[in-house]
C-alpha cells in the first residue's frame, strides 16, 4: 500500500492509516475469519483517500436543493448522511470520518466466521454485530481527561450500528461550545453529520468563548471565514444550561425524526441524555 501504513497492533487490533485517515479495527471471530477480514479491509483502504481527494470541491461544497453529483462510494455516503439537515449550513465532509469507517467496515462485515467488529476513525466508529454478539463501547466525553467516563453497551437486536462524537476541543471545526457531543444513530455517517449538528446547537454568546474563521486555522475548511470555537473559559450557570438547552431540544428532534437513536451533550460537569433507556451511557464501573 504505497503511502499508507498497514499494521497489526500487540493487542490485536488492525491499524490503517493514510493522511489524515486513521483507522483502528477490532475484530472477533474464528482465527481464520478474523484474518480474512483484516486482509478485506486492507484491500478496501487501498485507493481510498485518493478517490476522495478527486471529489474534494464538491464535498466541501454546502448542500442545497439538488443533490450533488458524486461519484465515489464515500463521497455518495458522506451527502446522504448531511442531506437530512441541509436547510441549514452544512456540507458532506460533515460525515466524512463516519462514512470511511462505514466503507471499510462493509468491505469486512460478510467474512464468514466473524462475530464482532469495529471500525474506529478518530472517535467515529461503524459496527458490525453478528446474531447474538455484543459490543461495549467506552465514551471519553472530556478529552483533557482521555479516559473513558461511560460505557455504551450494544447488542445485535439494537438497531444501532454507528456512534459518533462531535465537540469544540476535538480535530475538526465546531461553530457551538459542547465539550462533546456522542451521538448513537444506524450507521456511522449519519452519527457523524448529526454529531455536528447538535455540536453547533449548543452554543452561547459570552466574552469567555474565544472563535476565529475556520479559514484563519485552515484555508481549505469547508467552513470558510464562518467563525469556529478556538476556547471556552468559565461560564455562568444560566448560560451554560441555556446552550445546553438548545442542544437537547435539536438532539430530541433528530430522536423524534428518527435520526438519531440516542445522543449524550456535555458542556463543562453538566451531561444531558437523549434516547432510548436501553441505549443510554452507564458509568464506567457499573454493570451496564
Amino acid at each position: 500500500m504505497a503511502g499508507a501504513l498497514a499494521a497489526s497492533l500487540p493487542d490485536g487490533r488492525l491499524h490503517l492509516q493514510e493522511g489524515p485517515i486513521d483507522l483502528m479495527i477490532g475484530l472477533e471471530g474464528t482465527r481464520p475469519a478474523i484474518t480474512e477480514a483484516a486482509a478485506r479491509a486492507t484491500v478496501a483502504f487501498q485507493g481510498l483517500l485518493a478517490g476522495l481527494a478527486a471529489e474534494l470541491p464538491l464535498l466541501r461544497t454546502p448542500l442545497g436543493a439538488d443533490r450533488p453529483a458524486l461519484h465515489g462510494p464515500v463521497a455518495r455516503r458522506m451527502a446522504e448522511a448531511a442531506w437530512p439537515f441541509r436547510a441549514g449550513f452544512i456540507t458532506p465532509m460533515a460525515a466524512v470520518a463516519g462514512a470511511v469507517a462505514e466503507e471499510v467496515l462493509g468491505a469486512l462485515a460478510a467474512t464468514p466466521g466473524l462475530t464482532a467488529a469495529h471500525v474506529n476513525n478518530g472517535g467515529d466508529i461503524a459496527l458490525f454485530l453478528a446474531p447474538g454478539a455484543a459490543l461495549r463501547i467506552g465514551v471519553v466525553p472530556r478529552l483533557a481527561r482521555a479516559v473513558p467516563e461511560a460505557l455504551i453497551r450494544i447488542r445485535a437486536q439494537d438497531p444501532v450500528r454507528g456512534i459518533a462524537t462531535s465537540g469544540w476541543p476535538g480535530r475538526s471545526f465546531s461553530l457551538g461550545i459542547a465539550d462533546a457531543v456522542t451521538v448513537l444513530a444506524r450507521g456511522a455517517a449519519a452519527a457523524d453529520a448529526a454529531a455536528t449538528v447538535i455540536a453547533n446547537a449548543v452554543d452561547a454568546d459570552h466574552s469567555a468563548i474565544q472563535r476565529a474563521p475556520a479559514r484563519s486555522l485552515d484555508p481549505d475548511s469547508d467552513l470558510g471565514d464562518r467563525l469556529v470555537t478556538t476556547g471556552v473559559g468559565p461560564l455562568p450557570a444560566l448560560v451554560a444550561a441555556a446552550a445546553l438547552d438548545a442542544g437537547e431540544a435539536r438532539a430530541e428532534a433528530l430522536f423524534a425524526a428518527g435520526l438519531i437513536e440516542g445522543a449524550a451533550l456535555v458542556l463543562g460537569e453538566a451531561v444531558r441524555v437523549v434516547g432510548a433507556p436501553g441505549l443510554l451511557p452507564t458509568p464506567t464501573g457499573t454493570a451496564p
